[in-house]
């Protein structure tokens, strides 16, 4: 489980960054509504890795926390200056795919380790990441 996790908290570490920099480089029509948007997410991300950090300690492991640690294993992959607003909703989408797969897939082990707290937490991220890429793909018309 505590593997699995790793690579949920690396794959939240380069969204997190992503999202931090189509905050700053955003440009366009969008910018305030874009700014905004993406400073939430951002603040969400982050106390998501530290949940799941804190949930791995919880384990007995140890949360990975290093950038190259990341970058290795982390299907999300690093952004580098985006300034269009449907580019990085594109993008923020592509990376919610891709953590609601591992999430769900932790689901499923966490089930059959009978780890109720780690699927609490799979489900509430679950949950509200649907909701949220509903909302984003609404946004790209």
């Amino acid at each position: 489980m505590v593997n699995e996790l790793n690579e949920l908290l690396a794959n939240y570490s380069v969204f997190y960054q992503n999202v931090r920099g189509f905050h700053w480089n955003i440009r366009g029509e969008r910018f305030f509504e874009l700014h905004v948007k993406f400073e939430e997410l951002y603040n969400d991300l982050f106390i998501k890795i530290d949940e799941i950090a804190e949930r791995i300690l919880t384990l007995g492991g140890i949360p990975d926390h290093t950038f190259a640690a990341y970058t290795r294993i982390s299907r999300v992959k690093p952004m580098e200056n985006v300034k269009d607003g449907k580019l990085a909703v594109r993008s923020i989408l592509a990376s919610f795919s891709d953590t609601l797969v591992i999430q769900r897939e932790i689901l499923a082990f966490s089930a059959e380790a009978s780890d109720e707290g780690t699927n609490a937490l799979m489900s509430d991220y679950i949950r509200q990441q649907e909701k949220l890429v509903w909302m984003y793909s609404a946004s790209l018309g």
